[in-house]
């Protein structure tokens, strides 16, 4: 069964205000659409830790750059709403830009220093665009529970702490990265990918993999690290680093030795695409 679409923030408030009347819980995905299964894993999670379950398709121009991929972002509203139907979501919200920032908006939500390394380095505003729509969003849907992905690790780790600096009353939870049997991390971004760099993408995920057994067996120095993580990428037909770091798990900056838990993330570029991943590091 297919889900009903709200246009507007008065049409989902009331959808909401009709679950809250029957007394149940509201859990929510927020998404730009494109969607695979790696958000429908999510639907699933919200579908199952909550009763009502509010999915959000909006490919937000705040985040993206001049020179970025929003007007090619892919908009597939028809598959995923297809897509929502067959993994129970109960409503989607899929407002119009206009809808989100009519005339005269001029807030802004910056989360200081968590954004100031990694994507935020060669994407600047970028997370201050994405704080703000979440903000929003959580606002207008007011859910008990948001679902995110930890492939967006830090996206993740900013909407966990500009929830709590906000005092939003609602559980950020971070689910497992879904990935293709080759391991590729799922993204929106992958059907950009011509065959030939398809196949060459999946050198993140044996990276990462690779610096997780580097850890397990003993290195601990992040130099080093990162020295092997750019070394494995550079050397892969078509790719080019943008960033290859390991960082504090928590406050993502830069750390010298994994002495407590540590984030290895990477961003690749094959062509005009960027692809992302992320493995967390135990000492």
């Amino acid at each position: 069964m297919l889900p009903p679409i709200a246009l507007t923030i008065s049409e989902v408030r009331a959808a909401v205000a009709g679950a809250r009347r029957e007394s149940k819980s509201i859990g929510f995905v927020p998404t730009m659409g494109a969607l695979h299964a790696g958000h429908a894993a999510l639907i699933r999670t919200a579908g199952i830790s909550c009763q009502f379950t509010v999915v959000s398709i909006f490919v937000n121009p705040t985040q993206f750059g001049p020179n970025e991929d929003y007007t090619r972002y892919p908009r597939t509203l028809e598959d995923d709403r297809s897509l929502c139907g067959a993994v129970g979501a109960d409503v989607l919200f899929v407002p119009a830009a206009s809808e989100m920032y009519p005339d005269g908006f001029a807030t802004s939500i910056d989360v200081r220093g968590l954004g100031d390394h990694l994507c935020g380095s060669s994407r600047p505003g970028h997370f201050a665009g994405v704080a703000t729509v979440v903000a929003k969003l959580f606002n207008i849907v007011a859910p008990d529970a948001a679902f995110f992905g930890q492939k967006d690790a830090q996206q993740a780790r900013i909407i966990q702490q500009m929830s709590g600096d906000l005092n939003f009353s609602l559980r950020v939870e971070i689910l497992p990265t879904v990935r293709e049997p080759d391991g590729l991390a799922m993204s929106s971004r992958n059907r950009y990918l011509d065959p030939t760099q398809r196949r060459h993408a999946t050198v993140l995920y044996r990276v990462l993999e690779a610096v997780h057994a580097l850890v397990a067996s003993g290195e601990h120095d992040v130099t080093a690290l990162e020295r092997f993580m750019n070394g494995e990428v550079a050397s892969t037909p078509g790719a080019e680093v943008d960033y290859a770091r390991v960082v504090d798990g928590r406050t993502l900056q830069p750390i010298e030795r994994i002495e407590r838990p540590a984030l290895a993330a990477l961003a690749v570029r094959f062509g005009s695409t960027r692809l992302i991943d992320n493995v967390t590091l135990a000492p």
